[in-house]
């Protein structure tokens, strides 16, 4: 038998489908910044500097973990990409940077055009929401790492930012209140543990009326994307800090943007905890601490604020349909 890539198990072919498919989904996203389109061997976007005094570029990197894995097996993928936009754009949200472009990587041991294009849409929604241009990608085929229905999602984003106006733990005071916005549920961390407690498909496809929606559908909503408010908030208040509450609970990212020398107190009656997290919790007898360790409960997004200015805040947060609560300090 003649050996060839194909029978490696590296279809080029669907590779070519795939793009093709994608390509003009993709350029939904490009803004007028963005020089040329998919095919090259890099992206290039223009950036403009005149409005900036000391412009700075802010980067992270992230995937979506184990939420892939539930996708999979309810054979949902238009929503993991839109989760990983967001979870990547509020992580320079919280510096002060707003989105440029963003960049994925997507991993299979067999490629599959049509799922893998449903990933892709969500990455566009995603893109388009946070008006940042999906301006590039990798797509790898590989047998022998991955198997059966597995694959893997990453992606990177870069955005920009005034020096002055860069935020960070420098500005946290004693005496700073911290004012929780609400997370939509899991958004992308602690999934390995839920994994564990529902592991059957029949546990995900229950129907919850808490829910108004199977367990599965409700552990996929989609992370959140805290960028407008983010913005609208710097744009009328000075915020000494904000963290986004990913792996590692609110104490261990909030932590992130607090001195060494400063401690965070955090009230935990202080809101109420969604019924997700109570159904982890008890079904699979959780401690309180890995809880607080594992899962935002709740809360997705730490405003650190001063607390004379804390009253104004929570007014205007409530104005732009949010619901605010002083979950802490800092001492």
């Amino acid at each position: 038998m003649k050996v060839s890539y194909k029978t490696s198990g590296v279809n080029i072919s669907e590779a070519d489908k795939f793009v093709d498919t994608i390509k003009p989904l993709v350029r939904k996203t490009f803004s007028k910044n963005v020089l040329n389109g998919i095919g090259n061997f890099g992206a290039f976007y223009r950036i403009e500097l005149r409005k900036y005094k000391k412009p700075v570029f802010v980067s992270s990197v992230d995937g979506v973990g184990t939420k892939i894995k539930i996708a999979s097996e309810l054979g949902i993928y238009d929503t993991i990409g839109e989760d990983l936009v967001n979870h990547c754009v509020n992580d320079i949200a919280v510096c002060g940077a707003v989105p440029l472009f963003f960049l994925d990587y997507y991993a299979t041991g067999k490629l599959k055009s049509s799922e893998a294009a449903e990933v892709v849409k969500g990455l566009v929604r995603g893109c388009k929401r946070n008006k940042c241009s999906l301006i590039g990608g990798e797509t790898a085929e590989m047998p022998g790492i991955y198997h059966g229905n597995d694959f893997d999602l990453a992606g990177a984003v870069t955005g920009i930012v005034d020096q002055i106006n860069i935020l960070d733990s420098r500005k946290v005071r004693e005496g700073d209140l911290l004012i929780g916005l609400k997370s939509n549920g899991l958004h992308t961390n602690g999934f390995s543990l839920v994994r564990k407690i529902f592991d059957t498909k029949r546990k995900l496809n229950k129907f919850h009326p808490e829910f108004g929606r199977t367990l599965g559908e409700e552990l996929l909503k989609v992370h959140r994307s805290y960028l407008d408010i983010i913005q609208k908030t710097l744009r009328k208040f000075k915020i000494n800090s904000i963290s986004h509450i990913t792996g590692g609970g609110i104490i261990g990212n909030t932590r992130r943007v607090v001195p060494g020398n400063l401690k965070i107190i955090i009230d935990w009656k202080s809101w109420e905890r969604p019924v997700l997290f109570q159904l982890i919790k008890s079904s699979g007898n959780v401690s309180e601490n890995d809880m607080r360790r594992t899962f935002n409960l709740g809360i997705g997004l730490v405003f650190i604020v001063p607390e004379s200015k804390s009253g104004k805040i929570i007014e205007f947060l409530r104005a732009n349909k949010e619901n605010p609560e002083i979950i802490g300090k800092i001492i």
